[in-house]
């Protein structure tokens, strides 16, 4: 037996003519079996979509990870999985970081501050010159995160949190 794209097929015939129609005749065999495993996984997923509700946060970094947590007693029903979580804000970001020292959050805020300082040297200035900074900090830092799922938790190593990076002055 052969293997063809996960699927276990007799040797082709060396002729060209049937060699071509064997070959499709053995694409067609592969899809339907792959459509069967695909279906027979999707009757094993589980998936959930939820929209959280943060409250505000002023300028800085927020280690956030249990007000996630609340607000998805849902996990418990995953043995394994990912989350994605995705900030619909321009700039805001997420990111994973130390949660056990409360110097972390401070000195994150301070370096991101040094990197991309305020000032009226952006074109962007229309909504303050905190504006254009935020949106190069967020797109820097990411709109998203993905975190494994093991045993009902989210699988963060000892001395990690989820943070939410507010980077303007009046941000929500």
């Amino acid at each position: 037996m052969q293997s063809l794209q996960g699927c276990h097929t007799s040797r082709l015939v060396s002729t060209q003519s049937v060699s071509v129609t064997r070959r499709s005749h053995l694409r067609v065999l592969c899809t339907a079996q792959q459509q069967q495993m695909a279906s027979e996984v999707a009757q094993q997923t589980h998936w959930l979509q939820k929209t959280l509700t943060l409250p505000n946060h002023k300028r800085g970094c927020h280690v956030i990870t249990r007000k996630i947590t609340s607000q998805l007693p849902e996990l418990t029903e995953f043995e394994v999985g990912l989350a994605n979580l995705f900030i619909l804000h321009t700039s805001a970001s997420l990111t994973i970081n130390e949660n056990a020292s409360p110097d972390v959050p401070l000195d994150l805020h301070d370096a991101l501050d040094k990197l991309v300082p305020e000032g009226n040297h952006y074109r962007h200035l229309d909504e303050g010159y905190d504006d254009m900074p935020a949106h190069v900090k967020s797109s820097l830092m990411g709109p998203s995160l993905t975190i494994p799922i093991s045993k009902g938790k989210l699988a963060l190593g000892t001395w990690q949190g989820i943070y939410l990076n507010e980077h303007r002055n009046h941000g929500g």
